[in-house]
C-alpha cells in the first residue's frame, strides 16, 4: 500500500492566527466544470453567494501552490490544490486571557477560559484558544494535541513542533494521559460516592445534547464528592475516556447536573448570548503524563478557579 502524500505547505501566511483553507479539485469524471470558477460557483456559491466567490477570484484571494493568483476562467484541473483565506465575521471577543501554565521546546499548556473555543469551528473562528496563542506566543505552527469543550475552562495541551503532533495525540488516544476535572453540581446526601459511571453514549451530528442509550458502554467516569455546602457539591471527575459532553451526560444521569450547564438537562434557547457571569461550573484541573518526546514524566495543575465555589 503507497503512503499518503504529505500534503504541499500554504503559499499564504497565517491571517490572525488562522491558517488558509486549502482546496483539492476532485475527479470530474462527467466534466462537469470546464472552469476553476465554475467548480468554486458550485462547491461554495450556496454558502457565500457565487457573487462573492466570483469576486473573491478577481481580487485574487485563491492562489495555487506558488502562490500565484488563479483566475475564474483558468481550465478546471482534477487534483490541483488552491488556497484562500476565508472572510472572517464579526466575532464577540472573549473577555478572559488565555494563560499559559508551562512552556518548553515540544509543548505549550495552556489554562483556557469558560466560553473560548480550542479550535476555529462555526461562528468562532479567531476568538479561539489556538490563534490567540499564536498571536501571543509568535508560535504560528502550534497545534492542539486534544480539544476542551468551549464551555468548559481549563488545561489543554498544545505542540509546538508540528512533526511530534502526532506523539503527544497517541498519548490521548491511547488513554495515557491522566485527566482530573472539578465541577460545582446540586449535593445529594442519599446518592453514595464515589462510583464509577458507565455508559453508552451517543452524539449526533448537528444535535447540540449527546445521549446516552442502551447498548455496550463506551464511556467511563469516576465521581467523588470532595466537599458540600449550602446544598452545592464541589466533585473531582476522573474519565477514563473521552466521549463529547461525558461528564456533562454523567453528573446529569445521576441527578446532578453541572451548574449554569445550557445542555443539561434542558437544551436552552440556540444561539442565545454568553452570559460571561454565570458560566458552565467544570474545570479541567489536571493534566498528568509521560512526555513522548523527552521522557519526562509531568503533571500540570490549573490555576483557574471556579467562581461558583469561591475561596475560604
Amino acid at each position: 500500500m503507497r503512503g499518503r502524500r504529505k500534503p504541499s505547505a500554504a503559499p499564504l501566511p497565517q491571517r490572525r492566527g488562522v491558517d488558509a483553507v486549502r482546496v483539492r479539485l476532485p475527479e470530474d469524471p462527467a466534466g462537469v466544470w470546464a472552469s476553476v470558477g465554475e467548480h468554486l460557483a458550485a462547491r461554495f456559491g450556496g454558502a457565500v453567494g457565487v457573487e462573492r466567490v466570483a469576486a473573491m477570484l478577481d481580487e485574487g484571494r485563491f492562489v495555487d501552490a506558488d502562490g500565484r493568483p488563479v483566475g475564474g476562467d483558468e481550465p478546471y484541473a482534477a487534483g490541483r490544490s488552491l488556497w484562500f483565506h476565508r472572510d472572517f465575521a464579526p466575532e464577540e471577543p472573549v473577555p478572559f486571557p488565555v494563560g499559559v501554565v508551562h512552556r518548553d521546546a515540544h509543548v505549550v499548556i495552556a489554562d483556557k477560559p469558560h466560553f473560548l473555543a480550542t479550535t476555529p469551528r462555526g461562528r468562532h473562528i479567531t476568538e479561539t484558544a489556538v490563534a490567540r496563542l499564536r498571536r501571543e506566543l509568535e508560535l504560528p505552527a502550534l497545534q492542539p494535541a486534544h480539544r476542551l469543550d468551549r464551555l468548559t475552562a481549563g488545561l489543554v495541551l498544545f505542540v509546538v513542533r508540528p512533526e511530534e503532533r502526532g506523539a503527544y495525540q497517541r498519548l490521548f488516544r491511547d488513554r495515557l494521559v491522566r485527566k482530573e476535572y472539578e465541577a460545582v453540581a446540586p449535593y445529594d446526601p442519599e446518592l453514595v460516592l464515589p462510583r464509577t459511571v458507565r455508559s453508552r453514549i451517543v452524539k449526533e451530528r448537528g444535535v447540540l445534547a449527546a445521549r446516552e442509550e442502551p447498548g455496550e458502554a463506551n464511556s467511563e467516569s469516576r465521581i467523588e464528592l470532595l466537599e458540600h455546602r449550602g446544598g452545592l457539591g464541589r466533585y473531582r471527575l476522573s474519565p477514563a475516556t473521552g466521549r463529547t459532553h461525558q461528564l456533562r451526560v454523567h453528573m446529569n444521569a445521576l441527578g446532578l447536573p453541572i451548574l449554569h450547564d445550557p445542555l443539561y438537562p434542558v437544551v436552552e434557547a440556540e444561539g442565545a448570548p454568553d452570559e460571561w457571569e454565570r458560566p458552565l461550573q467544570l474545570l479541567a484541573r489536571a493534566l498528568e503524563f509521560t512526555d513522548p518526546v523527552s521522557g519526562e514524566p509531568h503533571r500540570f495543575t490549573s490555576g483557574l478557579r471556579l467562581s461558583a465555589w469561591p475561596r475560604g
